[in-house]
């Protein structure tokens, strides 16, 4: 079975990689194409041209960012808050920005109930 071909808005990655900016914007959500419009921070400059160089090791605060075609394939180390997650880029992510693919929150797990909690915590041990 042949892998399936990635389409966005019907064109391939090939032709979306040969589209201007401006030309790519029409194709995504409103939003996205305000924040191209208003132009770019200085942040996000230094990262579109870190990305277009070639960089290895490139990290960022920038989680607002959109994900372009020419991003596809790339590493980048999103800030979450407290550290860097590495976030590769795959074609299905184009259009959307950084920050969605790196939880912010850490996941909450419960052990026992602590002393005095309830009636039945009483005769839990406090060891």
């Amino acid at each position: 079975m042949a892998k399936k071909e990635f389409v966005f808005k019907g064109l391939s990655i090939e032709e979306l990689n040969k589209l201007s900016i401006k030309d790519f914007s029409e194709l995504i959500p409103s939003r996205q194409r305000r924040h191209i419009k208003r132009g770019w921070t200085e942040k996000e400059k230094k990262l579109m041209s870190r990305i277009d160089k070639g960089d290895s090791n490139i990290k960022t605060h920038c989680r607002e960012m959109i994900i372009f075609p020419k991003m596809v394939g790339v590493t980048i180390r999103v800030h979450n808050g407290k550290g860097f997650e590495p976030v590769r880029i795959q074609q299905e992510m184009v259009g959307h920005c950084l920050g969605e693919f790196t939880s912010t929150r850490k996941g909450v797990s419960h052990s026992a109930p602590g002393v005095g909690a309830t009636r039945s915590s009483v005769s839990v041990a406090v060891k």
